[in-house]
């Protein structure tokens, strides 16, 4: 049949791709098939917050948020909705996916979910709307101190899960204490019931060291604190330690394995395979504050290694306080940089390896692949993704930028002003927001930057940006926890002129009673909402009713 253009107009709205979309649809039976087909595209188009920072790039940008904007968002209009508890602290970012079909539980059917992973073990899915659970698997009982070093009072799903669309599969590293000592699986749940699709895979691995020796893996000592990364058909997962004093048993790892089978890749990277070193010291750990690593174009895979003994460094056997990408299938390194002052980082245990690394969407000119990194020192460097600089008396970057001590990573996005990209950068207690000039060599630009944020712990936090497009941008951000234990949601809005960016919203967003754990949170901006996890709770904000709330 022939669907009217008034229908067409308003079931479509404003969205001239879903228009288009109908019009190709017009010959369908019946009117009826026409709105389920019509309902199932406005649910595709809704975007998914799948991975950590949003994506493999780890840019923390949302361009297709209609809702929000930065005429709204103000403590009149905007506020919190829901407040959802949850059985422990969370240190992983939630997940959000429009339109799942839950087909478990008492409340089957199609929701908007955001899943919320615990160090209790437990994977929530939860209505965005309602917060009501709908489901809340426990996948077993978590690791207790002291069999882990460090603050935590339990330790179960620390990282980010990762989401696969094409196959309604999350992907969770679960760590258990199991009668033998703590264990790791990687999970691969169905989406709609969170149960297991196919036998979770125990974590194991070898690696041979210079002299020929094995090293193998050990979950007590290593700490799976980066988010999970599905890439080139491979989840992948890196691990660090818990304790520096424990450096003669932890090594910095990244392994993979095969998405649905969840069969290991059998190489796997050992950051640090020498044999022996000064006081059994070993470490050059990935752990990134809870980046995930992430990608570049050609599939491999990027991340940044914290300390180790600094007479040991050669960027060969040992790649610690560096900028690593290694080969999709882990089979060797492809490139590296490493800061002119490894050695006093490594004394002064300033990890290079406290942030991640942002790689840029590809730009024009002649240097299209860039990718930015911070760490515990505060400078953050601007390096050609092509060739990212190797370690050398004067370290071959594009630019290094002061942006503050960082336990933090970037965020990236367009601006509306003059359609040039910024770097958003959140080390010490300050927005800053850089303006990436490409030609006639890449460069940055201080261009704006915040008041001080407050909040205690180690200095950096976490952004995200919200956009429709390259109009109405709001970044956002979440302090760590000062001594009262409360962690704060900020919005800027960044397009105001001058040097300033202006807050615009600021509320509490959940408790923290655990400062000496650094919160490490990420706000998740999704459809029309603001997305908060912290101890025991989910904290979700958005319009008020009344002011545009649906």
């Amino acid at each position: 049949m022939d669907v009217p253009q008034t229908l067409k107009t308003t079931l479509a709205g404003d969205d001239p791709m879903l228009l288009r979309k109908m019009t190709r649809l017009a010959h369908v039976s019946s009117l009826c098939t026409l709105l389920i087909v019509v309902c199932q595209l406005r649910a595709s188009a809704q975007t998914a917050i799948t991975t950590h920072h949003y994506d493999n790039y780890r840019t923390g940008w949302n361009q297709n948020e209609t809702t929000l904007t930065p005429a709204n968002v103000n403590s009149n209009s905007f506020g919190l909705l829901q407040t959802v508890t949850l059985d422990a602290q969370v240190d992983g970012q939630p997940l959000v996916v429009p339109a799942v079909l839950i087909t478990a539980g008492n409340f089957q059917g199609t929701h908007d979910v955001v899943y919320v992973a615990t160090e209790g073990n437990t994977i929530y899915a939860i209505d965005a709307e309602s917060g009501k659970v709908l489901l809340s698997p426990n996948f077993g009982a978590p690791v207790q101190p002291p069999a882990i070093c460090g603050s935590s009072p339990s330790l179960g799903i620390h990282s980010t899960p990762v989401i696969d669309l094409t196959s309604n599969t999350l992907y969770a590293m679960v760590y258990t204490q199991d009668t033998n000592g703590p264990a790791y699986r990687i999970h691969a749940l169905d989406l709609g019931s969170l149960t297991d699709k196919v036998t979770p895979q125990l974590v194991v691995a070898s690696h041979t060291l210079t002299d020929g020796s094995t090293f193998s893996f050990n979950a007590t000592y290593q700490r799976q604190r980066p988010a999970l990364l599905l890439a080139n058909g491979n989840v992948y997962a890196a691990f660090g330690s818990f304790c520096d004093t424990q450096a003669n048993l932890s090594r910095g790892w990244l392994l993979a394995w095969s998405t649905g089978s969840l069969t290991p890749l059998p190489p796997n990277q050992l950051i640090d395979t020498q044999a022996t070193a000064p006081s059994s010291y070993f470490l050059s750990s990935i752990w990134m504050s809870g980046n995930g690593p992430a990608t570049d174009d050609s599939g491999n895979v990027l991340f940044v290694t914290g300390n180790s003994y600094y007479t040991t460094y050669d960027g060969v056997t040992n790649v610690q306080e560096s900028v690593v990408k290694a080969s999709s299938t882990l089979s060797g390194l492809m490139d590296l940089f490493t800061p002119n002052n490894q050695d006093s980082l490594d004394l002064g245990d300033l990890d290079f390896g406290s942030g991640g690394v942002l790689v840029l969407p590809d730009q024009p000119g002649t240097t299209p692949h860039l990718a930015v990194a911070a760490g515990k020192n505060g400078t953050m460097f601007l390096m050609n993704e092509d060739h990212l600089g190797g370690f050398a008396p004067h370290n071959h970057v594009l630019g290094s930028y002061n942006v503050g001590p960082c336990w933090c990573g970037e965020s990236y996005f367009v601006d509306p002003k003059d359609g040039a990209p910024r770097i958003v950068s959140s080390g010490g207690k300050t927005i800053q927001v850089w303006k990436l000039k490409t030609s006639p060599r890449p460069a940055l630009s201080l261009v704006g930057s915040s008041g001080s944020i407050g909040g205690g712990q180690t200095p950096g936090f976490f952004t995200a940006v919200s956009s429709n497009g390259t109009t109405n941008a709001i970044i956002w951000a979440l302090s760590h926890p000062a001594a009262n234990s409360t962690i704060t949601l900020y919005a800027f809005n960044p397009d105001l002129g001058g040097t300033s960016i202006r807050r615009i919203f600021k509320a509490s967003a959940g408790s923290w009673p655990n400062p000496p754990n650094n919160s490490n949170q990420v706000p998740v901006i999704a459809l029309g909402e603001v997305f908060v996890a912290s101890s025991q709770q989910l904290q979700i904000f958005g319009l008020k009713p009344g002011r545009g709330k649906k």
